[in-house]
């Protein structure tokens, strides 16, 4: 085989973390896996590289920024107050809020975001992340032990420089965290092998091909339990070839979530170590640019075993390594045989005894068939840095740093616009004349009646159903944004936001409302008189005055340097 530039990422912290004791996911395996690859002197025929942590900035490319804000704030202790009692961002008990889990998810982010960059700039032919591969996170919540997508993430790196990337997952579980964020669009084909069928997450049937511009462009192949190498490769082969050869690809991932192995403690499948590092094999042979991936796993020592031996396909010296496995300080893990391999047992292979597998291929190979040339786009050049980066707007890169004028303003601003909602909050204030006691009391009836029908509202929107990847059993969850709309429910009253509708559109990077405080600030203004800005329409029809100082103009904007103080 000819040689290729492999670039190998890993961060020795990677296997410090944990999930909490009993949980099946063990990052330390990526430390195990670690260990075999130096035990077998790969490193040396690799450009063995430390992946730069994501920042929050990074990761918002795809999630939205109140989640990314809420991991990198949620602690053990702090997690069912900022989930809102685990209706929201952390659903079920499958995805743990853990200690140093910002710190978790920069490392894989990190490492995927350096492998794409490093295979568009051409330095790498094959780039290689085992800690990579969460596929199931979604942009607001995770899911299936996942928190961050590093893998759309870095497919989004591949876009600025590549027309068109092929996914492919070869993990026990449907990739549906990625196929959902690629579902509208033609320049990434998502292809996953994976169970179905009681079975989380539950989703990934021949029938969901995509929508819109990207209809055709998601390809499931579901499966069932026990599919041997013999059969595993009788669909992959013909199926990645087709996909090959009508999309085309620029450059292609692969999630090797190692669940599909046999003996694995989540997975039902009955591959061995060469049935599943074959993929790898038949993708090197195409020479196009490669990114591998980790992904699920369960069973630590075949999971290193395995991704070990992945490592030295994408170097293509698997024929070279003795099988026999040299010592390393997890020798003992690898008893009684202590030997890279990965056996196959006695499950029977449903897929043959019931000849699904043979109309699963046939409609597969129908649906690419139905595609027609490779999509194109239209490509420029790529700046090297962002704008952002580009006029020192970078994340941190200000601290320390004494404010400016603009600063100092937004922050007075800010301050003001919270002291309007504690004032809206606050109760009657006893010095109030008696002539408005009595309106005051109707205006504050009024607005909690206001905040109880808001509560009403939320309590009759319909549950939501997840899966537990542990257990594959459905439990019911009230809707993911309950809790905190429920919380913001005063704001409602107020006439500052409310609870979405279904149909609304999510309107990112805002906090929703944003532009209501705007109106509510300039209706306001208008109503200033002699210094006394008149507060309307909060509590009802009571008017409740705020001495200002300063002189606020029409947009809201301070030109006095003080904030505004509430008369009670």
């Amino acid at each position: 085989m000819s040689k290729r530039k492999v670039a190998y990422y890993h961060d020795a912290d990677v296997g410090a973390y944990t999930y909490g004791l009993g949980h099946p996911m063990k990052p330390h395996r990526i430390h195990v896996t670690h260990e075999l690859v130096t035990a077998y002197d790969m490193l040396d025929k690799m450009q063995v590289l430390r992946p730069k942590r994501a920042s929050a900035e990074t990761m918002t490319r795809f999630h939205t920024d109140e989640y990314v804000h809420f991991l990198h704030r949620v602690t053990p202790e702090t997690a069912e107050e900022l989930t809102y009692g685990g209706t929201r961002f952390l659903v079920g008990e499958d995805n743990p809020a853990f200690e140093g889990l910002a710190e978790f998810c920069s490392i894989s982010a990190g490492g995927s975001i350096g492998a794409a960059q490093r295979i568009a700039s051409g330095a790498s032919d094959i780039a290689i992340n085992w800690a990579g591969g969460l596929h199931h996170a979604k942009k607001r919540e995770a899911s299936g032990f996942c928190y961050v997508n590093d893998i759309v993430l870095g497919i989004l790196e591949l876009l600025r420089t590549y027309p068109r990337v092929l996914y492919i997952d070869i993990d026990c579980h449907h990739g549906d965290g990625v196929e959902e964020a690629f579902y509208t669009t033609d320049r990434v084909m998502t292809c996953s092998f994976h169970k179905f069928g009681e079975y989380f997450p539950g989703t990934g049937t021949q029938e969901d091909r995509g929508r819109g511009k990207g209809k055709g462009y998601a390809v499931n192949v579901p499966l069932k339990d026990g599919i041997t190498d013999e059969s595993f490769q009788s669909v992959f082969e013909p199926v990645i070839s087709k996909i090959l050869e009508v999309f085309r690809p620029s450059a292609v991932v692969l999630q090797c979530g190692a669940d599909s192995l046999s003996g694995d403690k989540l997975g039902c499948f009955n591959l061995t170590m060469y049935g599943h590092s074959h993929c790898v094999q038949f993708l090197r042979q195409h020479n196009v640019p490669l990114i591998l991936l980790g992904g699920g796993g369960y069973t630590v020592k075949n999971v290193a075993r395995t991704w070990a031996f992945e490592t030295a396909c994408a170097l293509g010296i698997e024929n070279e390594i003795d099988i026999n496995l040299p010592w390393n300080p997890y020798f003992e893990w690898f008893g009684p045989r202590y030997r890279l391999e990965v056996a196959a047992n006695n499950m029977d292979d449903l897929n043959v005894k019931d000849g699904s597998l043979e109309k699963v291929r046939i409609n597969a190979l129908e649906q690419l068939r139905e595609l027609g040339p490779p999509p194109s786009v239209q490509m420029q050049d790529v700046p090297r840095e962002s704008l952002g980066k580009h006029l020192g707007f970078g994340y941190g890169k200000d601290d320390g740093k004494p404010r400016d004028e603009l600063d100092a303003r937004l922050a007075q601003h800010a301050r003001y616009i919270f002291s309007l909602q504690e004032s809206a909050e606050a109760p009657s204030s006893d010095s109030e004349e008696e002539s408005s006691e009595s309106e005051d009391d109707s205006s504050l009836l009024h607005w909690q009646q206001q905040r109880a029908d808001s509560r009403r509202r939320v309590n009759r929107s319909s549950t939501k159903k997840r899966m537990s990847m542990v257990t594959n059993q459905y439990f019911e969850v009230s809707s993911e944004d309950n809790g905190f709309y429920s919380h913001c429910s005063g704001l409602h009253g107020l006439g500052l936001g409310a609870p979405p509708q279904r149909n609304d559109k999510r309107r990112f990077f805002q906090g929703g409302w944003e532009e209501e405080i705007e109106r509510v600030i300039a209706t306001r203004t208008k109503e200033q008189r002699g210094g006394l800005y008149y507060q309307r329409g909060i509590m009802g029809d009571v008017d409740k005055s705020i001495q200002g100082r300063g002189d606020l103009n029409v947009d809201g904007d301070w030109d006095g340097g003080v904030a505004m103080s509430v008369e009670r």
